[in-house]
């Protein structure tokens, strides 16, 4: 079984899979008059019809059991979803490119360093969210709309991968 290496999350690194949401070397421009610093259009909310609407949840995520055994990956063909920490607590993310299923050979691992969120581009394949506290909140930014929005993909036995954050 393949043990995936857990990266530092960078804008460059994650770019195949989506945008990086932080305000660390983003530019940004000052409003309200020079009272606040607007970090403009970090990420794009991605839909597929003009029917489509953006909405924001409130995702409270309770942590896995480590190691962890990935076992499966989902994704959102009808829109991007994007994954802000609230408590400032850093988390995992596991995903693979664009494709019909999940390719394990091009499976990777970050970790963020808790003041990143993550926007995952239509279609990328994605573990659903995985923190590292017993309990987590995230700010979720997705799409609504008619259509099923969440495809599953499971992996055959020789396809597993294991998720360490101890190591």
């Amino acid at each position: 079984m393949r043990t995936l290496i857990i990266e530092p999350l960078t804008k460059e690194a994650f770019a195949p899979f989506g945008d990086v949401i932080e305000t660390d070397g983003s530019d940004h421009f000052m409003i309200n008059n020079g009272s606040t610093m607007r970090f403009h259009r970090l990420a794009e909310v991605q839909t597929a019809t003009p029917e489509d609407k953006a909405i924001i949840n409130i995702f409270r995520a309770d942590a896995l059991e480590m190691p962890l055994t990935i076992r499966m990956l989902e994704r959102h063909p009808l829109g991007s979803q994007a994954f802000i920490p609230l408590l400032g607590n850093p988390f995992l993310v596991v995903v693979a490119p664009l494709g019909d299923a999940p390719e394990p050979e091009l499976t990777r691992a970050f970790i963020t360093n808790g003041r990143q969120g993550v926007n995952y581009h239509r279609g990328v394949w994605h573990h659903p969210v995985l923190t590292i506290e017993k309990r987590d909140d995230f700010l979720v930014v997705d799409r609504s709309g008619t259509g099923n929005n969440c495809d599953e993909h499971f992996f055959e036995e020789h396809q597993l991968m294991m998720l360490n954050p101890h190591l």
